[in-house]
């Protein structure tokens, strides 16, 4: 279970893992690998729950869903088929013991009295192990699906998420009814119950990478989910959005970031299957619509960074890879972990098939590294 960075001070010092590890995307056809191989990701019900269930028993910290209500073309299923990321949680919740649970709720999507109930919710079913995932909007095609148009100003995006998250935590937290008058929002009487687990808020993750993003997250969030591009650009992010975090607003941040991995016996095995899988069938037609979509309104990579990483869209959302035998990839990981990032969320082409032998492999490693403790 993740705790709040708020809650390690020096007489509470972090508890658990040093360096957290979450599946990420597990909900979503396709996983992040937009590829036509026929082992593909489903993104199934019973394959996530198979998976949540091994994740947990192995000491895994988190599983971070991502909300995507279209796919994006191509002859792939990446991301036709996304299972709901509040229910998901629910019953996952419902069936593992320790591994903290986030659902991805896009604000302009979901009515805060509804979702400040549901939150509530899913903490009590969990025991306090759920999290939550606030999107502000990127993806203008699924904004027209549901009749709605995405502000072209991202800080009117996060303007508005403010105010909904404002109102949320305020049903959380208040005894008595209140009227809300507010740029977005017109409440009459709001009260929410239950009250989360405990007393006790859940975490509060944004995955941000535009400086307006950031902004929103050092503010209001506990962990910040940025795109991992370049390890030594990422250490230079982490310190300056950990110091301005406590500087500006006198909290605590931490940042996660976002990765997939392609681990075999060796090396050469490994790096023949990504080439398989993420170039020569790498589904295309999706790739260039994320990429498209992702360059017009998420601002989450450069114009260069699109364009020199267009093999990482087809073999995970282009996020950073984490390729070749268990010695590579937990030298890797304890590479990543140098940048000061807190922890990684990231994702297989084949969740069920493959992290076992991540589980068996890569963990025991990472241990001796001193960066997990043994399984439970």
């Amino acid at each position: 279970m993740i705790r709040k960075p708020a809650d390690i001070t020096p007489d509470a010092p972090p508890a658990g893992n040093a360096f957290k590890l979450g599946l990420f995307a597990a909900n979503c056809s396709g996983g992040q690998a937009a590829t036509t191989v026929p082992e593909s990701w489903p993104g199934d019900w019973d394959g996530n729950l198979d998976v949540a269930i091994m994740a947990d028993e192995a000491g895994l910290d988190f599983m971070l869903p991502i909300a995507r209500w279209r796919g994006y073309g191509g002859a792939s299923i990446f991301h036709t088929s996304s299972l709901d990321t509040t229910t998901w949680a629910a019953g996952l919740l419902a069936q593992t013991k320790r591994i903290t649970i986030f659902s991805t709720v896009h604000a302009a999507f979901t009515h805060p009295v509804m979702a400040a109930k549901q939150f509530a919710t899913l903490t009590q079913i969990g025991h306090g192990r759920f999290g939550l995932n606030v999107v502000c909007g990127w993806n203008e095609p699924e904004y027209r699906m549901f009749g709605l148009t995405l502000a072209e100003d991202h800080v009117d995006r996060y303007a508005y998420g403010r105010e909904w998250l404002d109102i949320v935590r305020r049903l959380w937290t208040s005894e008595q009814p209140f009227d809300w008058h507010g740029k977005y929002f017109q409440l009459e009487q709001a009260i929410g119950a239950p009250k989360p687990y405990r007393g006790q808020e859940p975490i509060i993750l944004n995955a941000a990478a535009s400086a307006e993003g950031q902004q929103f997250a050092m503010q209001v969030s506990d962990f910040l989910l940025t795109s991992l591009v370049d390890l030594d650009k990422t250490r230079r992010q982490v310190a300056a959005l950990k110091a301005e975090a406590r500087d500006q607003f006198n909290r605590p941040i931490e940042v996660f970031g976002v990765g997939h991995v392609v681990c075999r016996p060796t090396r050469r095995a490994a790096e023949d299957y990504y080439e398989y899988y993420a170039n020569h069938h790498g589904d295309w037609v999706a790739v260039d619509q994320l990429m498209l979509i992702q360059g017009r309104h998420a601002k989450s990579f450069t114009a260069e960074e699109l364009r020199s990483h267009r093999v990482r869209f087809a073999g995970g959302h282009g996020t950073y890879p984490l390729i070749g035998s268990p010695d590579d990839v937990a030298a890797q990981i304890e590479q990543v972990s140098w940048t000061g990032l807190a922890g990684i969320a990231f994702s297989f082409v084949d969740y069920r098939a493959e992290f076992p032998f991540f589980r068996d492999e890569v963990l025991p490693r990472l241990v001796r590294k001193s960066l997990r403790l043994e399984a439970f």
